[in-house]
């Protein structure tokens, strides 16, 4: 990392959704995944700022609220309402939260990005006919259509013929071809980056970038200068990226976290991807901006094997979810039990096994353990480790540490997730191993007593480390965690020190409690 006077930064952000309904666990995933990774990069000293929001300038949306006989501006603001509300549903540590339709940062944002757009020459109109899927906000060619279908949605997509802008994209195919190929532009996992640079060989078409504001209904951000069109709902929603920073303005936090930021990750959904790592690189390169660092794309939700989606009929309710199981177990389940970048089957009863299995028996139990044994043989003060009887734990630590760094350098929260695991998958066997109730009735040996005081640090050490790397994933549970071991919130920026083992001072009192994650009646 360069060295500064302020720490370097990470702006994350998560793709913004389409307001036509209230949110689905689909894209709580996605939300929970951004969380975790900012979460992680606080952890480690970096100046993080995390951005989520709504998409609200769509097509879609007009058609949701005709259906429902509701004015647009009724449905977007009832439906955002819900999708902020998850900040507290889920637990989640955003810094912002954009609306397309109601912030003024974004409309003067998207105005100025048009702008700048059409001073490099790269906006123009022509007339376009076409197959619009309103479900994707966008055109598709006959040879992209499954039997006539969209592939997303499965609806066969409208004709439309109309006079519109269009963004010269294919000025642009070489040197996004070339921050793909050199890692300036990073799309992980790397088979969407291969399927990226597949697309670009075979050459990019200029792209329709406005629609007819009599087909949106007058709803959308209107196009500089032209009161007849309105704004492409994917160029508008692309823009949020930087119009919530003060793009328009000029604002310090474009400048910093945008302009001369070291680290700008898009967290979204394969089914965007192209939009993401071609469309957005080249309005970013025809307006003069940076891209972005890193593109980290993960799979569909799927319920017996279908995707899960408003339009679809087979969406999960979040909040419903976190009532019934615990915000923290939602949050474990669905970032460590499905791999980055794959489709996985969400299950209900899978989501009862994560928790009982796994975060009950495996986490809760070893903390419950390790307490009432530190209790019951040292009157709750941890107790002091002898030189030289140092366990796997110990060593383990480092490469535990260096496991989660990996992981989140390379946007994988599953494996960041895995390699904390582990510490508590060991310190489990460890107490089997180790049997501290059986050092403890031959205490009069001080062989056995510096034994068992050595294991039970290496417990309660275990247990610190556990909740510091398992923090940003299950962060609830972790603060009990620190608070049973008689410790405040993590430290922000000391993760060298934090995460080497021996950082629990002996002496320190511990408290028990209740069960970290009691089970209940399914």
């Amino acid at each position: 990392m360069p060295t500064t006077d302020r720490p370097p930064t990470c702006f994350i952000t998560t793709a913004i959704p389409y307001v036509n309904a209230r949110p689905h666990v689909g894209f709580a995933m996605e939300l929970i995944l951004a969380d975790a990774l900012a979460r992680f990069e606080r952890l480690r000293g970096r100046d993080v700022h995390l951005l989520t929001g709504t998409d609200e300038n769509s097509l879609k949306n007009v058609r949701a609220a005709e259906a429902e006989g509701v004015a647009t501006a009724a449905l977007v603001d009832r439906n955002a309402a819900a999708f902020r509300g998850l900040q507290e549903t889920l637990g989640l540590s955003f810094d912002d939260f954009l609306r397309t339709s109601a912030d003024r940062r974004h409309r003067e944002g998207v105005a100025a990005l048009w702008r700048a757009c059409a001073a490099r020459g790269d906006l123009f109109r022509r007339t376009y006919r076409g197959r619009y899927c309103v479900g994707c906000e966008a055109f598709y060619a006959d040879a992209e259509l499954d039997e006539g279908r969209c592939p997303e949605h499965g609806s066969e997509p409208e004709l439309v013929e109309e006079e519109n802008y269009f963004f010269r994209l294919s000025r642009y195919a070489a040197p996004i071809r070339e921050a793909l190929e050199s890692g300036a532009l990073r799309v992980l996992p790397e088979h969407y980056r291969d399927e990226i640079l597949a697309f670009l060989a075979g050459g990019l078409e200029d792209l329709s970038v406005s629609r007819s504001a009599a087909r949106a209904g007058g709803w959308g951000i209107e196009v500089p200068g032209d009161p007849e069109q309105v704004i492409y709902v994917w160029f508008d929603a692309l823009g949020n990226y930087v119009s919530a920073l003060g793009y328009a303005e000029g604002d310090p936090d474009f400048e910093r976290y945008w302009l001369k930021g070291q680290d700008r990750v898009h967290v979204i959904g394969k089914g965007i991807t192209r939009f993401h790592a071609v469309y957005w690189p080249a309005i970013l390169l025809s307006a003069g901006l940076p891209l972005p660092t890193t593109i980290a794309v993960h799979g569909y939700l799927t319920v017996d094997g279908r995707k899960i989606g408003k339009s679809l009929g087979n969406a999960i309710d979040p909040e419903a979810l976190a009532a019934r199981h615990g915000v923290d177990p939602l949050r474990w389940y669905l970032c460590r039990h499905f791999r980055a970048g794959r489709d996985g089957d969400f299950s209900e009863a899978r989501l009862a096994v994560a928790h009982d299995a796994e975060l009950a028996d495996q986490l809760g139990n070893l903390l419950q353990r390790t307490l009432a044994m530190i209790a019951r043989y040292y009157e709750g003060r941890v107790p002091g480790p002898a030189a030289g009887l140092g366990g796997p734990i110990e060593a383990a630590t480092d490469a535990a540490r260096r496991g989660v760094e990996r992981a989140v350098d390379e946007r994988r929260v599953d494996d960041a997730c895995a390699a904390a695991w582990s510490l508590v998958e060991l310190a489990n066997k460890h107490v089997v191993e180790r049997a501290p109730w059986r050092l403890a009735k031959e205490r009069d040996d001080p062989a056995c007593e510096a034994l068992l005081a050595t294991t039970l640090y290496e417990l309660a050490e275990a247990l610190r480390l556990a909740a510091l790397l398992l923090g940003p994933v299950i962060p609830r549970a972790a603060a009990t965690i620190r608070a049973h071991l008689g410790l405040g919130e993590a430290p922000i920026g000391a993760w060298d020190e934090e995460t080497r083992f021996g950082g629990l001072r002996p002496g320190t009192t511990v408290t028990a409690g209740a069960p970290l994650f009691p089970k209940r009646e399914r």
